[in-house]
């Protein structure tokens, strides 16, 4: 049976959840391997809508076993609240699995994070203030703070000392705020080490043995391909690698154990927070979009900005991930438009570009070079197969397909578990 990793293939929130949420019948464990609670998924069970954060959309799949890797930043207050409130409703969480490797959001990143960038003013990078990629900075700068380290007081202490002198200093002298007392942090972090224990595994072990035993295992990305560190529209990105290779190093599998590799394409394009967006739209059809589509980032609440397909990003999500497959998404937002713009290429300084520049300074130059394509009017919610879809339909989701470079093997064509066509089984 395969490991599969799914993952956004433009700037997140492509409804990763919804798709996760779908296989999750099927699947054995599902693991989140990067990010943290700046990460939202909206699934939607019967007539219940959940809003998760931090934790893997397997967790609302009662057969499945929800798994936060070693490479996800972990806010334990965070953790704690999500899980209260499936619990309150209903939802079994106790067989979530979270890495004792996994790295702890403290008080102090978020005050970091926050002030970091209310100094940044016009040159603010749009975080979501909720300390992620301080932390990050602090893994890679050998001073965090990581969740087997609430069972070891005296490393614990040490460790937050550590961490503080440094930051402290900064906050003091160059922000004009006060010291942050370790006593404290390690007090709280501490009141959560007891909640917590039930849940820390090495994730590592659990997964690859699951796989060497044939478990079918999904690896859920977080934000979106073009909001990665490295292969993003950087530094209007997020502070780890929601790409495929994310999932080897931040759950402990190796590449050669993953199967299938599933990009999740909204059927327009929008992204949340500041940085270049070629096909944006600042007029009615964006705001319709943004209505009927009803985009609002699950986790920041803010206004997702609004665009037409980019099929240059979908092409670069292909070479960059290795997809093997699309699940496209929100295909019945497009209905009532009479013709659909569609980006295949860009504008640079006069000559058409049909792959994403690696300069930053060209892609903030570029404009979409649009082909129209005829749209339809019949809802398309009820249709159960592809051959159901209106003739218009089907024609944008097979130019989709060939534009992007792999096959579309799910399309979503309303917000609920059962509105989703499937072509093509991802389990196969």
């Amino acid at each position: 049976m395969p490991a599969l990793v799914l993952l956004g293939a433009q700037w997140g929130d492509e409804g990763k959840g919804k798709a996760t949420d779908l296989l999750g019948g099927s699947v054995d464990y599902v693991v989140r391997y990067q990010g943290g609670n700046n990460a939202g998924h909206t699934v939607v069970v019967g007539d219940q809508k959940y809003a998760l954060h931090l934790l893997p959309s397997g967790i609302l799949s009662p057969g499945c076993t929800p798994v936060i890797g070693n490479g996800v930043v972990v806010d334990p207050a965070v953790l704690l609240s999500e899980l209260s409130g499936l619990n309150e409703r209903g939802v079994d969480t106790s067989k979530l699995l979270v890495s004792g490797n996994a790295h702890l959001i403290t008080p102090y990143h978020t005050t970091v994070d926050k002030v970091t960038e209310r100094f940044l003013g016009k040159r603010k990078i749009g975080t979501t203030g909720r300390g992620i990629g301080p932390t990050y900075a602090d893994k890679i700068n050998r001073v965090g703070i990581r969740v087997q380290d609430l069972y070891d007081e005296s490393i614990l202490e040490q460790k937050v000392e550590a961490a503080l002198d440094f930051k402290n200093q900064i906050l003091a002298k160059l922000y004009n705020r006060r010291a942050i007392e370790s006593g404290r942090i390690v007090e709280e972090l501490l009141g959560y080490a007891e909640q917590i224990k039930p849940f820390v595994a090495d994730t590592t072990l659990v997964l690859n043995n699951a796989i060497d035993e044939g478990k079918v295992v999904l690896f859920e990305g977080g934000q979106g391909t073009l909001l990665d560190v490295d292969h993003g529209t950087y530094p209007f990105v997020t502070s780890s690698n929601p790409t495929a290779g994310g999932a080897c190093t931040g759950a402990g599998v190796g590449p050669t154990k993953i199967n299938r590799v599933i990009g999740i394409l909204k059927a327009y394009t929008t992204r949340v927070g500041a940085g270049p967006f070629p096909t944006e739209l600042f007029d009615k059809d964006g705001e319709a979009l943004r209505t009927i589509g009803g985009e609002r980032g699950v986790t920041t609440g803010r206004d997702r900005r609004c665009g037409w397909f980019d099929a240059v990003i979908a092409r670069y999500a292909t070479r960059v991930n290795g997809l093997t497959d699309f699940f496209l998404t929100k295909l019945d937002v497009l209905t009532g438009w009479e013709q659909i713009p569609v980006c295949v290429a860009y504008e640079i300084d006069g000559k058409r570009v049909e792959e994403l520049p690696y300069s930053q300074t060209d892609f903030h130059h570029a404009k979409p070079i649009y082909e129209m394509l005829p749209g339809w009017t019949e809802d398309i919610s009820k249709a159960k197969t592809f051959a159901e879809l209106p003739k218009n339909a089907q024609a944008y989701v097979k130019a989709l397909e060939e534009m992007s470079g792999a096959p579309i093997s799910a399309i979503g064509v309303g917000p609920g578990r059962d509105e989703t066509i499937e072509i093509n089984s991802f389990l196969s």
